[in-house]
């Protein structure tokens, strides 16, 4: 009869075991799962002291590794204070946040008739924001309604490009600056540059957005005075000679697209209401071609040449006749 060698014999007793005992309670740790992988161990199985050594080895760095981990990770208190931080950080930040400018409710209402070589194109209506700038919308508004003894009726627009249309405004001399000066209104732009600083630094981003009306308040191209010695009663002294004309604060413009480059130059004083379709035909309007990359443009224009200022005045300037045939305030 053969006979069962003595090795299978203990693993055949620790499978049936001749008598059952209730087996050791498990320590339930928590944060440790608890898997087949480790089996609780019976009295019946006979482990070497190798195999105890790497499964207690094993369990010891389970349980230090779930300790190390919870100390990191935050109680239920800590994350609520986090959240109730975060919230309060939040509407500091909104409440610190800088007022946006040009989304207020237009205070007054103006249209404008245009024409194209004579033929009426239709009507744009702009409202007029008097809360964000009031100097600047005062100006636009009495020279609409016609209150400054002068108005842009029969006026021309004088500059079109792909991101807004210039009108040329009134003329600050001649029968224009006479007519303004009848009724005492002023036609100088100090009081409006200094209202366009304000606003430059208090409201940040782009200010002339497409659909936004401003006026202009300064040129951006114009060179810097040039520096000259000037006799004055047998003294010589240093004199600065102005480049060019200055914007009389009565040109205004119409931006089609975001004009980003119209910010450090343009005062906003309202938007397009109504007539927008009316703003893109004139933007379709055909112009001088700009030429400022010619290299003859250039070297005469850093000579000073004044056939090169000439030349540059005329750059977009349209075609056609665009015209203000008539203009007023919308009660």
């Amino acid at each position: 009869m053969l006979q069962i060698p003595k090795f299978l014999q203990s693993s055949t007793q620790c499978l049936h075991p001749p008598t059952l005992q209730p087996p050791l309670p498990i320590l339930q740790v928590p944060g440790v799962p608890t898997s087949s992988s480790f089996p609780s161990i019976k009295q019946c199985c006979k482990l070497s002291r190798r195999e105890l050594a790497i499964r207690s080895n094993s369990l010891l760095l389970l349980l230090l590794g779930s300790q190390s981990i919870e100390a990191f990770l935050p109680s239920k208190a800590e994350a609520e204070e986090d959240v109730v931080d975060a919230g309060s950080n939040a509407q500091e930040q909104s409440s610190n946040a800088t007022p946006t400018c040009g989304d207020k409710s237009p205070t007054k209402r103006a249209f404008l008739d245009i024409s194209i070589d004579g033929a009426p194109v239709g009507r744009i209506v702009i409202g007029i924001q008097e809360d964000d700038a009031p100097v600047g919308a005062a100006r636009f508004r009495n020279l609409v309604s016609g209150a400054a003894g002068v108005s842009y009726r029969r006026k021309e627009f004088v500059k079109i490009t792909p991101n807004y249309v210039q009108h040329g405004g009134v003329r600050s001399y001649g029968v224009d600056a006479e007519l303004a000066k009848s009724t005492g209104s002023s036609l100088e732009v100090d009081k409006l540059t200094e209202e366009w600083e304000s606003l430059y630094e208090k409201c940040p981003g782009i200010k002339n957005k497409a659909g936004t009306v401003g006026i202009i308040v300064r040129d951006p191209s114009k060179p810097p005075p040039k520096i000259k010695l000037v006799a004055r009663k047998g003294k010589l002294e240093i004199d600065q000679e102005e480049v060019g004309t200055a914007p009389n604060g009565t040109e205004f413009v119409i931006s089609t697209k975001d004009s980003p480059e119209l910010d450090a130059s343009t005062l906003v004083v309202g938007r397009v209401l109504e007539g927008m379709e009316v703003v893109e035909r004139l933007g379709q309007v055909k112009t001088v071609q700009e030429n400022t990359s010619s290299p003859y443009f250039r070297v005469a224009k850093l000579i000073g040449d004044k056939r090169a200022v000439v030349a540059e005045r005329g750059f977009n300037r349209p075609y056609a006749k665009v015209v203000v045939t008539n203009c007023g305030l919308i009660q």
